[in-house]
């Protein structure tokens, strides 16, 4: 039983960065737009709201930090693909790598003459009834019980929702109806980028209490990957954020039991990315993508 309630106590705590990316980037796909942008935005995310939490002393400030970066990152995609029309795989990509690498460029000036790694108090986990398994961040209940219901009654029972989802399925009818294509996309992704920025912050503002290179490791992709397994979706992109959280808390611990002391913790730690990769396969099949997904408007 302590086994199992360790297990699903680190499930949702591994799920709280999945979730928040996994819900931004659903609102910037169901307007049409492949964000790339998502890893770069949550390591931008991570990084500032680490050094303005550790400059000034204040989680709440560095919680603004990594929200306002999410949204700069959100508004400069904008600009690449609504504005410019830019390509969406090019000015993601672009994005992602300018953002990690003004991070670390910036990261480098301010602490390359430290001689220990920068650290801060983090928030704390919240006691519930002294059960392990709802001990939690605040941030992980934000993201649960807050955003996923807020997120799904925005994106599926209001007047911007079904903008979002009209101008991701066919620009030119909602235009003639009188919904301003570009100002919508451009929402989706502010509301998207700054869900991100949150998801990063939560590594080094709860998780973690410091940054390193490489923070993200890779969960911006996981998070596009989700996105299709939920078929744009957002309850079907929690359960998977949660899918792969509790087989990455499992392989964790299944390193500490001495029957799998010889097994390469390199297999174990591929395992959740592997279930993905299989869930993928499964749930891809015959997927329906938004009509206008990947294809930039110009008003005739």
């Amino acid at each position: 039983m302590s086994f199992l309630s360790d297990v699903i106590a680190a499930t949702f705590r591994n799920a709280t960065p999945l979730v928040y990316g996994t819900v931004g980037e659903t609102y910037c796909e169901r307007a049409g737009i492949l964000n790339l942008g998502i890893e770069g935005t949550m390591y931008a995310g991570a990084f500032y709201g680490f050094l303005v939490a550790e400059t000034t002393g204040s989680l709440l400030l560095g919680l603004v930090a990594a929200i306002a970066v999410g949204v700069g990152a959100g508004a400069l995609m904008g600009v690449l693909t609504v504005s410019f029309g830019t390509n969406q795989h090019v000015a993601g990509l672009g994005t992602t790598l300018f953002l990690i690498g003004a991070a670390e460029f910036v990261n480098r000036l301010q602490y390359r003459g430290s001689q220990e790694q920068a650290t801060i108090d983090p928030f704390g986990t919240i006691d519930v009834f002294g059960i392990e398994a709802l001990s939690q961040y605040a941030l992980t209940y934000v993201a649960f019980l807050v955003v996923v219901p807020l997120a799904w009654w925005v994106l599926m029972r209001t007047t911007l929702g079904l903008n979002i989802r009209a101008v991701g399925e066919n620009p030119e009818a909602a235009d003639a109806a009188g919904v301003s294509v570009a100002r919508t996309r451009y929402l989706a992704l502010i509301i998207g980028g700054a869900l991100m920025g949150l998801g990063g912050a939560f590594f080094t503002l709860a998780a973690l209490g410091s940054f390193t290179l490489g923070i993200i490791a890779g969960r911006g992709w996981v998070c596009i990957a989700l996105v299709i397994f939920g078929r744009w979706r957002i309850g079907r992109g929690v359960l998977g954020a949660l899918l792969f959280a509790g087989v990455y808390a499992l392989q964790l611990r299944l390193r500490l039991l001495p029957a799998l002391s010889d097994v390469p913790f390199e297999l174990l730690l591929a395992l959740p990315y592997v279930v993905v990769i299989v869930a993928l396969a499964v749930s891809g099949r015959n997927v329906s993508y938004p009509g206008a997904y990947l294809k930039p408007y110009r008003r005739a």
